[in-house]
């Protein structure tokens, strides 16, 4: 339960700031930060036990035939990923307290920094490849939200909307990746994947596999091609990227490669694939951060690079170099961090990120200075301090690597470069802001900052100078324990910051002076640079979504016509050769099952089905006669029903139907009486002969079925609905039980539906016509006495029928749907009676809590079941016996049906009450011009006839 915890107090923590954000800033900063710092003291806490070689786990049923389960898991590698995510998250969250200026939202800042981070952690304890993938897509919405916060600025805007899509878009790759992989090894369960490494690569579907998840981790992770989101997502609050593009999203991607490395990464493709990836990003990385002007500019593009820095080592893959990109995440982490929340100190105080306005700031900034001068030689690999120590392994590992065959001597040659590259911007960074005599002025004198605000970066770089003089003392058991998770074996590696005069410490040497040097040509090479037109991957990337746009507009006007008739017919076209190429693969049409006789009533009732489809379309420009030809339809299809024992069907038909011609009529009272004849006479010819032929078809193929005998499902519904589900309904028990997750699914889509339509028709208000089609004025008398009488007199009996139906549906045909749709039907029989007005003073409650509690409760029900071991909508019954009652029946099914009935009530009385309100009281004057007469009103087509004039309370 441990991991559990620490997995679900971050998400808890979402609400945390919402809720402090009232008392004042400080104290929703403590109320923030205190669930995920007891999840980094619950991580701590289990270090002993995985120092004794354990790996820990958790795992709960969620949908095992899915292959999906809430399955954590905590070792070496998520302990490293958790002490980062937790443990830097926190010193971000005190930093960004100091940053946001006083009027910004700090609670919903701090609400979407922590779903971030529990997104984090759920990636590095998911012991599930679908559930890893679940907190993957949630990184990508949170990261969307944050680089956004400033919503009011345009680059904020579309440097979300960018990460959003091209992470996203991996995300989808991964998703189609990790179906694969799990499919290979025969289960998404993590231990079995890590085990299944042979096989998995043996698999002809390998490559195939390997691209797409790749895909998804080098979209995360901003390697080349797909780096250009990462700058542009700078537009975030300087926390945002120090959190985001230092320890956290960015790394997803590393962590999923080093998390699937003994799976996937036995293989030659791999070598290729992620070695070059991570050669190419390290060295386009750092050659645009030497010429970048804005300090998170410059950072960015080192992020990048450092980013192929790692991917190159993990595609390597030989134990040290697992060793050294595991170290370098660890050193990457704890410099980038100091430096992102040192450029916003600077930008904080000084009121720019620029560097022609900045300059000789070590005058007034002493602190920062040393702080920022630390952190960046840390971050070019100056010795002494941690990045030395892992640049090192680096060119190590380039020397011994056998890539390239013939070629490997490029490997090494190629990191020299990127290490001369990373010592130049580094040594720009840190020359430039505090020793080089300024341009021009910053916008306000730079001062040091708050003493709390440089905290956090001064632990960070006290952390890049201790790891760097005893790396054996402060990482050495960490890096342990995380290459023991990726290896599935212990390493033994001994870090030191002396190794002797070698190859690798000349490549060092050659890095230092050659970065010192190529920054002193900087302004020459800058020069030379100018010459060339540079491209903008924002506008890029917009011309891209434009042009995507553009395409699918012009593909569907082609497709459509904007006619539906056209629509249509490509549709059933579709279908119509869908179903010729079905009935061309078989010989008999006819099965062995033969056909049932036929009677009169069956006759009878093919002939009036057949009759009122006819109709309803042969009348469709008469739209009440039309309704009564539809309604027919309906009425056969439950007696169809009831004909062939399907009461339950039968029932939610005749329930379904009143309620549909009730919402029909209400639509169809604002739509013209009559319509024009548009289609022409060969277009009509050509709708019928293709509805007929896909009739035909249909029909075929559904003859086909019904006479051949087929293993059907419903014999162990039947079989299992009172020993399993305890009814003898064995539809309701389908709805309520067995496929109860489908169920919840349809009553919330349901909800979600009537909460949409009330919102659209919430100040919605048409015009009322006053007359018919042909100028006759509408009756005045809107509510006939009679009408009134019976609406009183059968609402109660209504609400009577509807009660017995939904108690007695677990045995018997009923349930919370049916006696949902009659509530609403009675009620809705009130308003039609007696007008809106009328009825809202009567029921003055609100319609949408209660499709909301319906979905609550249905959900709490399901939840219930975890309480008890078991998995999500399981359901118990029981037999008991009740003083003056007897022996009765209870099952949380009821429970679960009582909010089927709850969410059915409240979203249908939604949508139909609201649609009979939305017409104005006021008519228009009778000598107006028609056409001025509805300019005022939206949505109106025609103020001489529309519809019944029913006015402002008209159903």
């Amino acid at each position: 339960m441990t991991l559990l915890w620490i997995a679900l107090l971050p998400l808890a923590g979402v609400f945390a700031p919402v809720l402090g954000a009232r008392r004042g800033r400080a104290t929703c900063t403590l109320v923030t930060t205190a669930l995920p710092a007891i999840a980094l003291a619950l991580t701590l806490a289990q270090i002993p036990a995985l120092a004794d070689g354990e790996t820990l786990r958790f795992g709960a049923g969620w949908l095992p035939q899915l292959g999906l389960e809430l399955a954590l898991r905590l070792d070496g590698l998520t302990l490293l990923f958790n002490l980062l995510i937790l443990g830097i998250g926190l010193l971000i969250l005190l930093y960004a307290h100091f940053y946001l200026a006083d009027d910004e939202p700090v609670g919903r800042f701090y609400a979407f920094m922590v779903l971030f981070m529990a997104s984090m952690v759920g990636i590095a304890m998911a012991d599930n490849l679908i559930l890893l993938w679940l907190y993957w897509e949630l990184t990508s919405l949170a990261s969307f939200l944050l680089i956004g916060f400033w919503t009011t600025q345009s680059a904020a805007r579309k440097g979300a909307r960018m990460a959003l899509t091209v992470t996203g878009a991996g995300g989808l790759a991964l998703l189609a990746g990790v179906l694969l992989l799990g499919h290979m090894a025969g289960s998404f369960d993590m231990n079995v994947v890590l085990a299944s490494g042979d096989a998995i690569t043996a698999d002809p579907r390998y490559p195939a596999m390997l691209v797409l998840v790749l895909l998804g981790a080098f979209t995360k992770s901003a390697q080349f091609p797909f780096q250009f989101w990462l700058p542009h997502a700078m537009a975030a609050p300087t926390p945002v990227s120090a959190y985001l593009h230092s320890a956290t999203m960015v790394k997803a991607g590393i962590l999923l490669m080093a998390r699937l490395h003994p799976a996937i990464g036995d293989h030659v493709l791999w070598t290729v694939l992620v070695s070059l990836t991570g050669t190419v990003t390290l060295l386009y990385g750092a050659w645009f951060a030497l010429f970048k002007t804005d300090l998170k500019g410059i950072l960015a593009f080192s992020t990048v690079s450092h980013l192929g820095l790692i991917t190159m080592l993990l595609g390597i893959g030989s134990p040290m170099a697992i060793l050294a990109a595991l170290f370098h995440i660890l050193n990457h982490a704890t410099f980038k961090a100091a430096l992102f929340m040192s450029a916003g100190i600077i930008d904080h105080e000084a009121g720019t990120r620029e560097l022609k306005r900045l300059g000789g700031l070590r005058t007034s900034m002493p602190v920062m200075a040393v702080l920022t001068s630390v952190a960046a030689a840390a971050m070019a690999g100056v010795p002494l301090l941690n990045g030395f120590l892992s640049k090192e392994m680096l060119f190590t590992e380039a020397l011994n690597t056998p890539i390239l065959a013939g070629l490997s001597w490029t490997m090494p040659v190629l990191a020299t470069l990127g290490g001369v590259l990373s010592v130049a911007y580094s040594l720009r960074l840190a020359h430039a802001v505090f020793f080089k005599p300024p341009r021009k002025a910053p916008p306000k004198p730079p001062h040091e900052p708050p003493r709390l605000m440089r905290a956090p970066v001064e632990l960070l770089v006290a952390l890049c100078v201790l790891v760097g003089l005893f790396p054996m003392f402060f990482a050495g058991g960490l890096l342990d324990l995380a290459t023991l998770a990726v290896l599935g074996e212990p390493l033994e590696f001994h870090l030191a910051l002396w190794h002797g005069f070698n190859l690798p410490l000349a490549m060092s040497v050659i890095a230092l002076a050659g970065g010192a040097l190529m920054y002193g040509y900087h302004r020459d090479m800058r020069r030379f640079l100018s010459q060339f037109k540079g491209l903008d991957a924002r506008f890029v990337f917009e011309r891209g979504v434009l042009a995507c746009k553009h395409g699918s507009e012009r593909t569907v006007t082609w497709l459509e016509g904007n006619s539906l008739q056209r629509y249509m017919a490509f549709l059933m076209l579709a279908a119509l050769v869908s179903g010729v190429i079905g009935l061309a693969q078989i010989a008999p049409l006819t099965g062995a099952q033969g056909n049932q006789p036929i009677d009169g009533m069956v006759l009878f009732g093919a002939a009036m089905l057949v009759f009122g489809g006819i109709a309803t379309a042969a009348t469709h420009r008469f739209r009440l006669i039309s309704l009564l030809m539809l309604s027919t339809v309906g009425l056969f299809v439950a007696l169809t029903f009831a004909r062939y024992s399907a009461p339950d069907l039968a029932l939610t038909q005749l329930s379904v139907e009143v309620v549909t011609m009730i919402l029909l009529m209400l639509a169809l009272f604002f739509l013209p009486q009559r319509t024009p004849r548009d289609s022409s006479p060969m277009r009509n010819v050509r709708d019928i002969l293709l509805a007929s032929a896909l009739g035909l078809v249909v029909a075929s193929l559904n003859y086909a079925v019904l006479t051949r005998g087929t293993v059907s499902i419903s014999d162990f519904f039947i079989a299992n609905s009172v020993p399993g589900g305890g009814g003898h309904n064995a539809v309701n028990v389908i709805l309520v039980d067995f496929r109860g997750f489908d169920t919840l699914g349809e009553i919330t889509v349901l909800a979600l539906a009537g909460l949409a339509i009330f919102k659209l028709l919430n100040r919605l208000r048409l015009f009322m016509p006053h007359s018919d089609v042909e100028g006759r004025p509408w009756s005045p008398d809107r509510y006939p006495p009679i009408l009134k009488s019976i609406s009183m007199a059968l609402l109660p009996l209504a609400l009577l029928v509807s009660a017995f139906i939904f108690l007695r549906g677990h045995n018997e045909p009923g349930g919370g749907f049916i006696a949902g749709l009659v509530t609403a039907v009675a009620l809705i029989l009130l308003y039609v009676a007696r007008g809106v007005d009328w009825a809202q003073k009567r029921l003055d409650f609100p319609f949408q809590p209660i499709a909301v509690a319906g979905v609550a409760t249905a959900t709490l029900t399901g939840v219930g079941s975890w309480l008890f071991g078991k998995p999500f909508l399981t359901s118990a019954f029981g037999h008991f016996s009740l003083p003056l009652i007897g022996e009765v029946e209870l099952a949380t099914a009821l429970l679960f049906d009582l909010g089927v009935y709850l969410a059915v009530v409240g979203a249908t009385l939604m949508i139909l009450a609201n649609l009979g309100k939305v017409t104005t009281p006021h008519r228009p004057v009778p000598d107006a011009p028609a056409e001025h007469t509805d300019s005022t009103t939206p949505g109106n087509g025609n103020g001489n006839g529309n519809g019944n004039g029913n006015g402002k309370e008209s159903s």
